[in-house]
């Protein structure tokens, strides 16, 4: 049988241990919380509809590059995501498919650089039923043109193009983004649409595409920024860096976007 010697020993030594445990079990606690909040560290990115796609792969890549990073995407027409952003969205970064949308928010966000660029081409029903040969076909009134509206960047590079060629182009719609634009198309509402080049890509023969001359084309451009209401300032500019990496660019000019 222990003697009380022993047995006031083991009490002791299992009291403390519970007060060892105790005064550990916050420190473990924190050190957990801390480890939770870099895994759940997100970032939050408004992102031009036109990189719907490529963005879904990208953003793949670097978390599989930065695992303690999620990255969540927002994709609109830059106009909307220009709204977003005067509104206080809560957001990390910015990337819009034309250069006067991002200037427009110079207070809102750091130096944009440009990540991509893009032309446009015109998209058809598969094998192009309508016969369509180029821009001027467009002006033919019994054509069913879905156009972008004016405010959307593809919409002001298509009325840019037709412009410069004299022609007038009434369509039958006019959408708030790219891939509704395409949407139009791919359902047989429209007979032709100016999107961009990569869309028809994406699309993965729901369309088909008339190109049109680069001296006749638009060339667009997407800059990306880091938004000055950013929780994840770091954590934002790494990424917006990391667009311009050698990984991120393999994965844009795989979608069919052009270098910067």
């Amino acid at each position: 049988m222990p003697s009380p010697l022993t047995r006031s020993s083991a009490r002791g030594r299992a009291a403390a241990a519970l007060l060892v445990a105790g005064l550990l079990a916050p420190l473990t606690a924190c050190g957990g919380d801390d480890g939770a909040g870099d895994a759940a560290t997100g970032l939050t990115v408004l992102a031009a509809s036109s990189l719907t796609d490529v963005f879904e792969e990208a953003g793949a890549a670097y978390e599989k590059e930065h695992p303690g990073t999620k990255v969540t995407f927002s994709f609109a027409g830059s106009q909307e995501l220009a709204a977003q952003v005067k509104q206080g969205a809560p957001a990390d970064v910015l990337v819009t498919a034309d250069t006067t949308t991002m200037d427009r928010l110079r207070a809102e966000t750091g130096t944009p650089v440009v990540i991509a660029k893009n032309r446009l081409v015109i998209a058809t029903a598969p094998g192009n039923p309508e016969k369509v040969g180029g821009l001027a076909d467009l002006a033919d009134p019994e054509l069913k043109v879905v156009l972008a509206a004016p405010e959307v960047p593809v919409g002001r590079y298509s009325r840019q193009i037709l412009r410069a060629q004299g022609l007038t182009v009434k369509p039958v719609s006019q959408e708030p983004n790219v891939r509704a634009v395409l949407s139009k198309v791919e359902l047989g509402e429209a007979d032709a649409g100016l999107v961009y080049r990569t869309d028809v890509t994406a699309a993965g023969g729901k369309v088909d595409s008339v190109d049109i001359p680069d001296a006749r084309n638009a060339v667009a451009s997407y800059p990306a920024a880091t938004l000055d209401g950013s929780e994840h300032g770091d954590a934002a500019a790494a990424f917006v860096r990391w667009l311009s990496s050698p990984s991120a660019r393999k994965i844009l000019t795989g979608a069919g976007f052009q270098r910067p």
